[in-house]
């Protein structure tokens, strides 16, 4: 990327921010807030499911298992029959009773606040990762990207990238550290309210100005 490229998107960037604030200045996570192991159990359990699905679930799950020690002693099979609606539940089982049961070795019980060791419990990528620091912890460790903060990315003209990794660099390098958490949630909220992926409602849009569409 040449110079003039990253000053343009640096400007893009400034517009986008700016956008975004107007739309959503109080853009947070969508996911159950009460405490860091919920969030954490809980956004393990989003992937490929909608968070609507996710908090019915662990509307009932939580009360049942409120410590990682209880998530940690639950019965696999037990486990998958309370998860089951979120989807892809065998597997999901296993990643939070072995993320649970290495919180209770290593983190007497509670999450910790550090990326290094949340990457290192089963079923938490960065994405996870970020979306507790910055939403329990109040801590920028990144950038969430997700597959709406992925997409309009790249329609907004702040990426190239196709790694979700990648991605998170470049973004980090456009948006005020002191944004991050609130970025992230502002284009999931933008990109499942109106710049969806197979149809966008551009016309509404309050980005519209300045977006170029890219891959429409």
């Amino acid at each position: 990327m040449g110079t003039t490229t990253i000053a343009n998107r640096k400007s893009q960037a400034r517009k986008v921010v700016k956008g975004l604030k107007e739309l959503y200045p109080e853009a947070t996570c969508d996911l159950p807030l009460s405490n860091p192991l919920a969030l954490l159990i809980a956004t393990i359990l989003s992937a490929q499911c909608t968070d609507v699905r996710v908090n019915e679930v662990t509307s009932t799950l939580f009360p049942k298992y409120p410590t990682a020690a209880h998530f940690a002693q639950v019965r696999q099979a037990e486990l998958e029959d309370q998860i089951k609606p979120t989807g892809f539940f065998r597997q999901k089982a296993m990643s939070v009773r072995r993320t649970a049961q290495l919180l209770v070795e290593r983190h007497k019980g509670q999450v910790p606040r550090s990326l290094d060791e949340l990457v290192k419990l089963r079923g938490v990528a960065r994405k996870t990762a970020n979306v507790v620091l910055g939403t329990a912890y109040g801590i920028p460790s990144g950038v969430v990207v997700d597959t709406h903060v992925h997409r309009l990315s790249y329609r907004l003209g702040l990426s190239d990238e196709e790694d979700p990794v990648k991605i998170e660099q470049d973004l980090m390098a456009l948006i005020p550290k002191k944004d991050w958490i609130w970025f992230g949630h502002a284009m999931i909220w933008h990109g499942r309210r109106v710049c969806t992926a197979r149809r966008p409602a551009c016309s509404a849009c309050g980005l519209r100005a300045f977006c170029p569409r890219r891959g429409l």
